[in-house]
């Protein structure tokens, strides 16, 4: 067995993609690639994918994780090549490690998203973030399946800023644009509430809907507030690793020699 780690995207028009809609379509993807995929056991096998954190309908990612596990080996570049061809542009394959470590989803300890708020003035929003971070605590309100909840959405911000940018609306006007880093909490704050939030605070009210990207995800380097590629242990794990078995017999059969074949050429 092989377990193979991947980031891909949601891009575009694809940012509306829904997770159930996604699994879907990577589903196929397998299928298309002839990826060698283990399966499930009971009435209804299915691929043994474990997704991570999906973001919520309506943003955009450049940074989404699942791991797959295969029944034969693949090199995990050939791999992300043939699936990346096999999703639609916007669900984009753009990473692929092999899984040498335990914990992936452990690693994903904070976001840092982008808010695109057009036609919103880039002072106006700072004034706004000024005003959220002074905060000791930001109450906000979210319907989920038990019903209203309200939870603190300033404890998950742990860096927020305000700057400019030009628009690219007709009618040219410039927008404000968030920077933010986001701890994953129980209960998880998104982007929404963090705008709620700044409503509250200071009747930050943009004019259309927020554009969400999520920028990264992963570590949090508590000192400098970064966000850490959380595939990175598993590559420098490789780097570390001696040669296995398997490579070992392989690099003999391709050289050719053996000890018994060296006795006889000498």
């Amino acid at each position: 067995m092989q377990r193979i780690r991947l980031r891909y995207t949601k891009r575009g028009r694809l940012r509306f993609t829904s997770h159930r809609d996604f699994q879907r379509a990577f589903e196929r993807a397998l299928r298309r690639a002839e990826v060698p995929m283990a399966y499930s056991a009971g009435f209804t096998p299915h691929p043994k994918v474990s997704y991570a954190n999906a973001a919520p309908t309506g943003t955009g990612s450049e940074a989404e994780y699942l791991e797959i596990q295969l029944t034969e080996h693949r090199d995990p570049d050939t791999l992300r090549t043939l699936l990346d061809a096999s999703l639609p542009d916007g669900l984009d394959v753009t990473d692929a490690v092999e899984a040498r470590t335990s914990g992936l989803a452990d690693r994903l300890q904070a976001s840092v998203w982008e808010l695109r708020l057009d036609g919103v003035e880039p002072a106006e929003a700072g004034r706004a973030v000024e005003a959220f971070l002074a905060a000791d605590e930001v109450l906000v309100e979210r319907r989920t399946k038990n019903g209203m909840r309200t939870f603190d959405a300033r404890a998950a911000v742990t860096r927020l800023e305000a700057t400019g940018h030009a628009g690219d609306r007709p009618d040219g006007k410039a927008c404000a644009i968030l920077r933010l880093v986001v701890r994953h909490l129980t209960p998880a704050v998104r982007p929404d509430d963090v705008l709620s939030g700044l409503r509250a605070t200071a009747d930050l009210a943009p004019p259309v809907p927020a554009a969400v990207t999520r920028l990264a995800q992963g570590l949090l380097d508590e000192e400098t507030g970064a966000v850490t590629d959380p595939l990175e242990p598993d590559r420098d794990a490789a780097t570390a690793a001696p040669p296995t078995a398997a490579g070992l017999s392989t690099a003999k059969v391709t050289s050719g020699a053996s000890p018994a074949a060296g006795d006889g050429t000498a």
